[in-house]
Parts: C-alpha cells; sequence; structure tokens
C-alpha cells in the first residue's frame, strides 16, 4: 500500500505540473477566466493531494488514506478539468463528491497517525 501511494502521489504531481504548464501557456488565451480559474483551481488541489500520497507513503500505518485521496483527486480535479475543456458547467455539481472524498482521505490520515503501530 505504501508504493503504490507513493507511486500514485509521484504520478499526481508530475501530471499536476504538466496540467498546469499547459493550462497556462497554451490555454491561457483560449479559456475565459473563470474557466482557466477552475483549471488552476484543480491543479492546486490535485498537488495538495499529491504531496499528501507522497508523505503517507513513508509511513507504515497509513492504510486508509490513499485510496480516498486518490479518488477524490481524480474526481474533483477531473471534473473541473472536463468542465474547462468541454464548457459543461454541470460537471460542476459532481466536483463537491471529490471534494468530501479529499476530505474523508485527510481525515483518515490522521486517525491512521494516532493508530499505535505494530
Amino acid at each position: 500500500m505504501r508504493r503504490n501511494a507513493t507511486s500514485s502521489g509521484a504520478l499526481l504531481a508530475a501530471l499536476g505540473v504538466a496540467i498546469g504548464a499547459f493550462a497556462a501557456h497554451a490555454l491561457k488565451n483560449r479559456l475565459d477566466p473563470q474557466m482557466l480559474a477552475n483549471v488552476e483551481t484543480g491543479v492546486r488541489y490535485q498537488m495538495y493531494a499529491a504531496l499528501a500520497l507522497l508523505a503517507l507513503g513513508t509511513q507504515p500505518g497509513q492504510t486508509r488514506a490513499p485510496l480516498p485521496l486518490l479518488l477524490g483527486t481524480l474526481i474533483f480535479s477531473g471534473s473541473l478539468y472536463l468542465m474547462a475543456a468541454t464548457g459543461l458547467k454541470w460537471l460542476g455539481a459532481i466536483t463537491p463528491i471529490g471534494g468530501v472524498l479529499l476530505i474523508a482521505g485527510f481525515v483518515l490520515a490522521a486517525l491512521d497517525a494516532r493508530r499505535p503501530q505494530l
């Protein structure tokens, strides 16, 4: 599980940098400011989760948090990216589901950190 958290975090970070750079350079003049802001928000939260997964991968007791963090990022950031790419604003209704999963992942990380290690 720790190896998966570390590799997932590293991949999310790499994709976050790539998406952020693409948005800043290639999409800056193609998206309206609100849609560009959505992409930037998606990248920011993706990087938060990536860094958390990288850190959790170093901790032996962190077994429950990685999956909700990964799924939450895919749903939260992914819905914002899709909304910006397609203009389908109804995708914004999906974004909070990812946010709840991210919150759950961070709460589980805190709870797992308090468990005694075997």
